[in-house]
């Protein structure tokens, strides 16, 4: 079997705002073979940046599109794909957009691997630990604590059983903050998780304060309260508290994922497998954090492609106790998908068809696409 094109297709929503909100558009990444076996992935970055980054010819020996890097190669050699879409760009790439497009291929790289052996994709990451699981609503946090209760009881009436309120108005206020997180708190049931997600907007002193008072609260953890190049800050922090702290969405490459677990030593990692590397390096930093004795949550605010890239990665690692699940109301989002995951019961089903399990929705494709040709 041959890869014989890679395709990055831009989607983007009619309007969309400077709210923290990555399903307003997106990149998707097409793999196809010459045995008509097609493989899925989806890239969170810049868009149009990423589509240069598949699109661009050669320049140079380590400056390379990554089409050219893998038009040709046989998908099974990932390993061999992966190192070689990561030599090819050294020279504009090792993180960033280049890495996160090397994601998206590799995303689908798995996918085919899975369709042409007829095994879900976590059998061949090595694990079915798992055939069902704990999806967290992933929302932006709400301006006043009226809007924040009506948010928590529509939840908890669909069925989940964690929340995350993140971005929006958080991290400019401490008090302000500490008003709608409480609100959360007290309007959950009691065995609801609360996830907080700041989005880097404290300073150290801030963080220790608000973590003192989250305590108090049972929230479960603090997510990126601070830059993510603040590798101190989040080791101070750690130590100051019996909260756990959360970070990672930001880091590509198990490189950076050993400097951040060994520097900031915090409690929860959260690898993007649309920006880290693909399912190839989330697997690697999955064991890094184990061998570590620390919590890894892959991050997806994304639609259902990364949210099944996800989900078979928890079923292939034992001990993760959540799914990052995304309500946003984005028909990019929603209706990517032909069959959306649904959540019931407070749980999400792990596929059991081949490779990742999904297939696209065409007309979504249609609607939303940018210069598709």
């Amino acid at each position: 079997m041959k890869i014989t094109n890679v395709k990055a297709i831009v989607l983007k929503l009619p309007e969309i705002s400077s709210a923290a909100d990555g399903t307003q558009d997106d990149l998707i990444i097409i793999v196809e073979t010459d045995e008509g076996i097609t493989g899925y992935g989806e890239v969170d970055t810049a868009p149009f940046v990423g589509k240069a980054v598949v699109d661009a010819y050669m320049s140079h020996g380590t400056c390379y599109g990554l089409k050219e890097v893998v038009v040709g190669a046989d998908p099974f050699d990932y390993e061999q794909i992966w190192n070689d879409m990561w030599t090819k760009t050294y020279y504009y790439g090792r993180s960033g957009p280049v890495m996160h497009v090397m994601s998206g291929i590799d995303m689908a790289i798995w996918d085919i691997m899975g369709k042409a052996t007829g095994k879900p994709v976590h059998k061949l990451l090595g694990g079915s630990y798992a055939d069902r699981v704990r999806p967290y609503a992933s929302a932006l946090m709400p301006e006043n604590t009226n809007d924040v209760k009506r948010m928590v009881e529509t939840y908890t009436s669909l069925g989940f059983t964690a929340i995350k309120f993140g971005w929006g108005p958080l991290g400019y206020d401490v008090k302000h903050d500490l008003k709608l997180i409480e609100a959360a708190r007290k309007t959950a049931p009691e065995n609801m998780e609360i996830m907080i997600d700041i989005g880097k907007r404290y300073r150290l002193k801030q963080a220790m304060f608000v973590a003192r008072a989250l305590e108090q609260l049972n929230i479960y953890w603090l997510e990126e309260p601070l830059p993510a190049e603040d590798y101190i800050g989040y080791r101070r922090l750690t130590e100051s508290t019996t909260l756990r702290i959360a970070t990672g969405e930001e880091e590509s490459g198990r490189l950076a994922f050993s400097r951040l677990i060994n520097e900031s030593r915090v409690d929860v990692v959260q690898p993007d497998i649309s920006r880290c590397g693909g399912l190839t390096e989330a697997k690697k930093i999955a064991i890094m954090a184990a061998d570590n004795n620390i919590t890894m949550v892959p991050h997806a605010f994304k639609t259902g492609i990364l949210v099944a890239a996800c989900i078979h990665l928890i079923a292939a690692t034992p001990n993760v106790p959540f799914l990052e699940f995304s309500v946003t109301e984005s028909a990019i989002r929603k209706e990517l998908l032909a069959k959306p995951f649904v959540q019931k019961d407070g749980f999400v089903k792990v596929p059991t068809e081949p490779g990742l399990g999904i297939e696209l929705n065409p007309e979504v494709i249609k609607k939303y696409g940018v210069n598709i040709k």
